[in-house]
């Protein structure tokens, strides 16, 4: 028999994860990404599949009340043990849960490698927004030894981690809100010059998941100046490079080179299985708004991850605004 429950037991949500999960890690199904979103003011529903007593499936459900739409997000989830009769009651059951909120539609990303399928008990749509939630990722094993790291880079990156070790940049590691406040300018500023909506949550993502060990904020400086930095989540076997930016008037300092060395050492220490550089673009285009991001990430060396794209569960004819909002932004930026 199966029933769908309310959990609000911390412990009882990560043994399910930790459990199983310990691979590829659903970062925005984390209980401190719930709590993340509490203190930016959403609402968080916590629920749980069960079959009779035995937890076999979660999802942490955002509901979302934007100019774009009302909406319940499952961002990277529901995870749920891979048997299609648990996954069909939770879909049954969300859509229900939908409808009762009022809201037009409900958007779901399990991670899901792309080349698998999964049957849906009613119609979906492919979400109109780009590569959401770095379903299309780098990933670098980090059980290799340091010789192995540098030896399977990119030339021109082995050459620039030493060409940095040789000059006076200083690495610092920090869970300190306060020291965020120096990194923020430059990320204001990336945004404003990238065109995109600067992250909010930076800050109680630091201050909410530091808590648990789970977040530190990487920062190099160089004559006196913080010159770049990075914020870095560490969930299940992985670490995650969430958030980063750069001061332009010192890009010929190889500074963000050293700063990801730093950061797949700290993922080996805490003893993580691979580094998750976040997206990249899924085109080789050289016009492509990520392509020399991609270059970046990919010349450390790993292989490409790509997972389903996120589906959207239409319940009302108001999601046609969300629909045109997104695609035609996505269009704009050029994907």
């Amino acid at each position: 028999m199966l029933t769908i429950q309310n959990i609000q037991d911390k412990y009882t949500w990560e043994n399910f994860l930790n459990k199983n999960y310990q691979g590829f890690f659903p970062l925005f199904q984390a209980w401190q990404w719930g709590e993340v979103q509490k203190s930016l003011g959403f609402e968080v529903f916590r629920i749980g599949v069960f079959d009779k007593k035995k937890l076999v499936g979660i999802a942490q459900i955002v509901e979302v009340k934007a100019k774009r739409g009302h909406y319940l997000h499952v961002r990277q989830g529901p995870a749920i043990e891979n048997k299609k009769h648990y996954w069909s009651y939770f879909f049954q059951e969300l859509l229900k849960f939908g409808k009762e909120k009022g809201v037009s539609f409900i958007r779901i990303s399990p991670l899901i490698p792309k080349e698998e399928n999964i049957s849906f008990p009613f119609s979906t749509i492919a979400a109109p927004i780009h590569n959401m939630d770095a379903e299309v990722c780098w990933i670098l094993d980090v059980r290799q030894s340091e010789e192995e790291l540098l030896k399977n880079m990119r030339k021109s990156h082995r050459y620039l981690i030493k060409k940095a070790q040789g000059m006076p940049i200083k690495i610092t590691q920090s869970k300190s809100v306060k020291d965020l406040e120096k990194f923020l300018p430059l990320y204001k500023e990336l945004a404003k010059k990238k065109h995109f909506v600067a992250h909010k949550g930076l800050k109680e993502e630091l201050e909410i998941f530091s808590k648990d060990n789970l977040c530190e904020l990487f920062l190099a400086e160089y004559e006196g100046r913080i010159i770049c930095g990075a914020l870095v989540d560490f969930v299940g076997d992985m670490g995650i490079y969430r958030h980063s930016a750069s001061d332009d008037a010192y890009r010929h300092i190889p500074a963000m080179y050293i700063l990801q060395w730093q950061i797949i050492a700290e993922c080996k220490k805490r003893g993580k299985k691979m580094y998750n550089f976040w997206g990249i673009a899924d085109t080789e285009q050289k016009k492509h708004p990520w392509y020399g991001l991609t270059l970046f990430k990919t010349g450390f060396g790993g292989e490409k991850k790509e997972f389903m794209h996120a589906r959207d569960i239409i319940l009302k004819p108001s999601y046609g605004k969300t629909f045109a909002i997104e695609y035609i932004t996505k269009l704009k930026k050029g994907y």
